[in-house]
Formats: C-alpha cells, structure tokens, sequence
C-alpha cells in the first residue's frame, strides 16, 4: 500500500447484471456523485442471456463523465479508482482490434448445461471441489469460455495463437481503460479468478490440470492480480493518469463494504440474485451443505483472504418477471405495497429456478413454479410470495453455512437494491430468527471496491480504519411465532422439491 497523496477522493465502477454506475466517493466514505446506465438483457432463447460487452463499455465511459461533471471534479481529484463487476459473465474479444467476437455470456446463462452433465457423468458434480471449492455448473466461467472457443469460427486456434483474450467484465474493462488495443493491462483479480474453475484456491493461480480438464488455452487468460494495488494507469479521458487500484467481484467487494474482515462475519447482498458471504479467515472451507468455497479478497501483498458463499440465481430478478413479463406492477418499488395490502401469501409460494437451483441444492434441471393457487389468490399474494421466495432462499443458505462453518449467525447485515424493502426485511428476520441489519448506506459494492482502492492509493491505512466508518440504519428484529415459523419453511420446503429435477434430458421445451 502507498502514502496518501493527499487527493481526497476514490472512484469506483459498479458494473452490475443489470446496469452500470460510477460513483465518487469522499474520505468519509460518502457519496459525492453517481451516474447509473441500464444495458440491454438479451434472452434469444430460454436459458440464454447475453450482453453486449461494446453497450457496457460505452455506459461506463458515459457514467463517467457524468459522474465527473455532477460533481465538479476531474482527473486530478482522484487519487484512484476501482472496478467491481459482475462476476462469471465471460466473453472473448480480439487483443489487435479490441472487437469482442461474439455476446457476453451472463452469469445466468444455462446453454451449457449438456457439458455439465458429461463432465459430472465422468467424475461426479464435484470432481473439481477440492481444487476449486466450486460444484460443477453452469454458473461459472470456465464452460462458458469453452463453448465460445468452440462455437465461434476460428476462436480456439486465435486464442492458443494468443491473439484472442478472455475475461469476465473486470478484465474487459480494465484492458479497454488501461490502454485497449494500445497496451491495456490484461488482468483480473483473486477473487473474479476464483469464479472460473481454472484458479486453484491454494495457489491464486490457474491450475494446468484444471486448464486441460476444461481445454482452454493458457495463452487467452489474464494476469491474476491481488484485490487492492497499483494495477496500472487509466488512459482514458477524462480519468486519463488516475490508478486503477482495486479490482474485486462484486459480492466480495460488498463484503469489504460491510466490513466483515473478521472470520464468522457475514453479509446478504439482494440483487438481481442473493449472495450470502461469510468471511472465514486465511483457512478454506470446504463445503458439505451445498456452498461454494471463494476468495473473499487479498490487499496487496497479504495473505489471501476465503469465504464460504451461498449464491442464488432469481431473487430480484423475480421481481422484474413480474413487471417486466406479467405486467403486475409497473415500477419495481411497487412491489412492496401490493404485497402490503394482504396479511399474508394465501398459501402461494413461488420457487423462481429460471436458471436451476443454485445454493444449496445445485439442480440444473429445477425450474420456476406457482404452487398453492385457489380462487382466492389474488395480485397481492403473488406479490408477497415472491418477496417471500428471496427469504426463504436466503434462509436456506444461512442453516447450511451454520452447518459448513460451525458458526452460527448473531445477526445478517444486508445490502443491495432489495434491502431498500421493509417488508422484506422484516419477514427475513421472521424467517430467519435473527436481527437483520441495514447500513446507513447500502451502495456497499462500490463502496467496497472503493475502500480497496482507497487503502492501496493511501487514504485509508488499515481494514479496521474502514470498519469504523460503518453506520446502522436501521435493524428488523424477529416477531413471527416458532409454530408459524416452522409451518411456513415445511411449506416452501415442499414447493422446492416439486421444482427440482423438472427438466428431463433432452427435453425439447428447455431446448
């Protein structure tokens, strides 16, 4: 890390499943302006999504500027910035043209589930676990960029040639920022690595048996890089000779966000998905519950830091279905006052595996349903059933994390867009038996990237000098009965199993 240059404010690009931002903040970790830009989702087919790596290029570069001019600053009153991105997204481009060849694959995207299957039929789901501390699935990378290497013409040869990178959305815009075509730093870090499959935990490194397993070509990978450091320089106006000094996953950066630096704490970001982070120390864990074992972030020169997280695929991405697809709600923030206006969901509940089932269950073949319709069930009891999934969900992986870890919760701190729901909030602590407490501030993924910036540009010294500046704002406490609690979770845990396994092999309606 550096001394401070006396610069008073960090930069930081949030680049999120669903939208873009860039967002200044002070010393004092407040925002000082925010620029935001929705992408386009591109679905082709069911289970296909796609981004357009130019589109999300294009709105960091506007989000920028704008941020820039809001607040009055330039180059110069950056002492650096940070990226934090959505995580699996893969794509390939050219390194002479900077062209990427061909969509980004999102996180979301199931095309690549037969290869799965294979893959587990060779060896079992969790053949490369102990290596990786992740199942195999669609979720992650390294399949993604194998079927990209196989599918576009000419791919595979380019990228052994090395004349075609890889990367997740860190690496693509930290190589267009840093000079592109004309020397950009081709690069990711720790924990965006740790979501391939190809890094092994224990080395921070790409893995050669790994790399032959998935058949991928070392020649297209970025540099694995630590969280927090001088990473390289933005070429770019108006950032043109700010640091880029911080690149982390966005659900680690809002861990840091959250200041959890302690093994046993935890946070719950809601968001397009849910992901729940517990830090456990310089030590992985590896999972029997149904969790995936991570990087949870390395500053500079440290010892890398793990996680046990519990990822889930549909949580607010439920609520834009209902508004986008349904038309039940107009605006996203309505959810919560039609689910406001029953006591309760009627016995509805649905199971939103658009994609599978992530954590704990890891069932490619589940898919979404609507169960426990009657007559009497109305907008408001769909509205609340599915406000009520994201709890449940989230309740599940607390119970297998307090398995994996032996440590039982005191409280959840959560963040993300969702967290902004009271009624949410309130059922989570229900359904959870636990206080859920919500910061002050619940921009948590840049802010988290942020402070990483911060601590290696020298504005912040320490984690624990971070941790002081985090705030409450306010905590739901639980006031649901045990008998209903219980009645509740048999309830939801039924619906699950009728989702799962619903996707029979080569079923022409998940073609």
């Amino acid at each position: 890390m550096t001394e401070s240059s006396g610069k008073s404010y960090i930069g930081a690009i949030d680049q999120g499943t669903t939208s873009t931002r860039f967002i200044i903040f002070d010393r004092e970790a407040r925002v000082v302006a925010l620029d935001q830009r929705e992408h386009r989702q591109i679905t082709p087919a069911p289970g296909l999504v796609e981004h357009d790596a130019a589109e999300i290029l294009a709105n960091t570069r506007a989000s920028i500027e704008a941020a820039l001019a809001k607040a009055g600053l330039g180059a110069a009153d950056l002492a650096a910035i940070g990226i934090t991105n959505q995580r699996e997204t893969t794509l390939i481009w050219e390194r002479a043209s900077g062209h990427p060849l061909g969509p980004a694959l999102v996180w979301q995207d199931t095309r690549v589930a037969p290869m799965v299957a294979r893959l587990a039929a060779e060896g079992g789901i969790d053949r490369f676990r102990a290596k990786t501390g992740l199942p195999l699935a669609s979720y992650f990378s390294a399949l993604k960029l194998r079927w990209l290497l196989d599918n576009i013409p000419g791919a595979r040869a380019r990228a052994e040639a090395g004349e075609v990178l890889f990367g997740t959305i860190d690496s693509w815009l930290a190589w267009n920022l840093t000079g592109g075509s004309g020397g950009g730093r081709h690069i990711t870090d720790v924990t965006n690595a740790s979501r391939t499959q190809l890094m092994a935990l224990a080395s921070c490194d790409w893995d050669d048996d790994l790399l032959a397993a998935f058949a991928i070509p070392r020649a297209c990978l970025p540099r694995i890089v630590s969280s927090a450091g001088m990473l390289g320089e933005i070429k770019d106006p108006p950032l043109s000779g700010v640091p880029l000094a911080a690149l982390l996953g966005d659900q680690q950066a809002a861990l840091v966000g959250q200041a959890c630096f302690s093994p046993g704490e935890a946070k719950n970001t809601y968001g397009t998905g849910s992901f729940l982070l517990m830090n456990t120390g310089e030590t992985p864990i590896f999972s029997r519950a149904g969790l995936i074992t991570t990087l949870a972030y390395r500053f500079g020169d440290a010892a890398p830091r793990y996680a046990l997280e519990g990822s889930i695929a549909i949580t607010g991405a439920l609520v834009q279905w209902l508004r986008d697809q349904l038309g039940l709600i107009e605006s996203a923030p309505e959810i919560e006052a039609l689910a406001a206006t029953v006591p309760d969901n009627g016995g509805v509940y649905i199971v939103p595996a658009f994609s599978g089932l992530y954590a704990p269950y890891w069932n490619e073949a589940a898919r979404g349903l609507i169960i426990g319709l009657t007559r009497f069930a109305g907008r408001g009891q769909i509205a609340r059933a599915a406000l009520e999934a994201t709890a449940y969900q989230i309740r599940d992986v607390v119970r297998a994390m307090a398995e994996d870890s032996g440590i039982p919760l005191r409280a959840l701190k959560c963040d993300g867009g969702m967290a902004a729901n009271d009624l949410l909030l309130q059922f989570q602590a229900d359904i959870l038996d636990l206080p859920t407490l919500r910061p002050s501030l619940t921009e948590t993924t840049a802010l988290g990237v942020a402070y990483a910036a911060g601590l290696a540009a020298g504005i912040w010294r320490e984690p624990s000098e971070i941790a002081s500046h985090w705030r409450l704002g306010r905590a739901f406490t639980p006031a649901m009965t045990a008998r209903r609690r219980d009645a509740l979770c048999h309830d939801w845990a039924r619906a699950v199993a009728r989702a799962r396994d619903w996707v029979e092999p080569d079923s022409p309606s998940d073609r």
